[in-house]
Formats: C-alpha cells, structure tokens, sequence
C-alpha cells in the first residue's frame, strides 16, 4: 500500500445540522475523510446527499456543527472569522459552477484580486497573474470583461483565479454544470492537467459520472454518509 504521508486535509468525525422550525436535518452524518497532497478526488452521489456541504466545509465557507477539521494538521473548524478569511485566502482555491467572475473589471483584474492582499509587488502580480492566464489559454483576453467571454472562457478564468495564489488544494463545485459537453471536456481536461502537470491538489464535486472516472480517487456520498471510497491510481 502507497505510504500517502500525513494528510493535507483531514475531517474527523464531522456532522453538520440544519434546523427548521421543529425538524432536524443532518446534511452530513460522522464524516471521516482524508485527503492528500497531489490527489485528484471527486466527491459523487445523488442531489442532496451532502456533497456541496461537505466542499463549503472543507472551503472554510461553513462550519461544521459537531466534528474536528484540519489542515496541514492544524485545526481550523473554531476558528474567527479574520482568522478563517487568512487561512482561506493563503490555502484554498474555489472553481464555481457559475464562474463567478466579477462584471465591471477585466479577466486581469479577475485573476489578480486574490493577490491584492498578499504582500506581492506589482510587478509580481502582474507576472503571477499573466503566468495563470497563459496555463489556461486565455492572454490575448486579459483586457476583456466577463460579459465578452463565452461559458467555456470565463469558466478558464475562473481556474486562472482559483490557482493564483498557489492554494493547497483546489476545490471545484460542478465545474462543467453550466458548459456543454465540449466546454465541459475542456476544462475537466484543464483540470486533469493541473493535477498531473503542476501536482495541483484537486477536489471537485460532481454528478456526471464520466469525470467522476477521471479522478483517481472517488469519494460517495449517500444521504450524508460516505459510503464508498475508491482510489483507482496511486498518487503521484
């Protein structure tokens, strides 16, 4: 068996509870799950199992309502929210499945904004942010806003931006669930670069089994639990 080492991100025992009026909803039930530096894992399993709960978990973007959470083995689930933001900001990247890409400013300023509070000089930036732009395919679009790009290009600058900062884990919500097929076989098979070329730590959540495959590791989820964990490659 491969020697993975220590983990990048762990949760132990993590449950997360919704209540409305009188009736309690576990979203997710004792999740125990381990990831690890270099991994391409898909969180899959039917509408409302928990997978999109799960990412905002492991995003930092929620919180979990029993259960501990850590990265490079340092718990982070009690943490303030100026603390949370750092952590956030400095390990964890975020592909959307509606892009969300910032209208009034341009595919530069797009990438560039989650640099704007690191203590990089200008001259970095711009070299940072023309280096992502190039490793998606979108330079010669720099200067255009959201609205001039197709799905499938605001969707490149969108992974432009989510790797920017040089996270630690790269975590992506249905991706490909606004593109057609064709967009949606070009970013998976940006995706799939990132991780094999540049060793990007990937961790998406999907519903189209044919890129649940390409990973090499599968995680479903079924009413809140895991039920399943398959890991098809080593890592590399």
């Amino acid at each position: 068996m491969q020697d993975l080492g220590k983990p990048l991100l762990s949760l132990e025992g993590v449950t997360k509870t919704f209540h409305t009026d009188k009736v309690q909803t576990d979203a997710l039930a004792d999740i125990d799950l381990k990831i690890y530096e270099g991994e391409f894992v898909t969180i899959a399993g039917p509408s409302g199992c928990g997978k999109s709960t799960l990412l905002s978990i492991l995003g930092l973007l929620d919180s979990p309502t029993a259960g501990r959470y850590f990265i490079h083995e340092m718990a982070v689930e009690r943490l303030a929210h100026a603390a949370l933001a750092r952590v956030r900001n400095a390990e964890i990247g975020f592909v959307f499945q509606d892009f969300n890409l910032i209208g009034d400013m341009t595919v530069f300023e797009n990438v560039e904004l989650p640099l704007t509070h690191r203590s990089l000089s200008r001259a970095e930036r711009h070299d940072r942010v023309m280096e992502c732009l190039a490793s998606v395919g979108m330079t010669d679009r720099a200067e255009h806003f959201p609205a001039q790009l197709s799905g499938g290009q605001q969707q490149r600058v969108a992974v432009a931006r989510s790797v920017v900062g040089k996270p630690s884990v790269l975590l992506a919500d249905e991706p490909t669930g606004n593109l057609d097929s064709a967009n949606g076989d070009a970013v998976m098979k940006l995706l799939s670069d990132l991780n094999e070329k540049q060793k990007v730590t990937l961790c998406m959540v999907t519903h189209d089994s044919r890129y649940a495959s390409t990973a090499g590791r599968t995680v479903q989820l079924f009413d809140g639990r895991i039920v399943a964990d398959e890991r098809r490659r080593p890592v590399a």
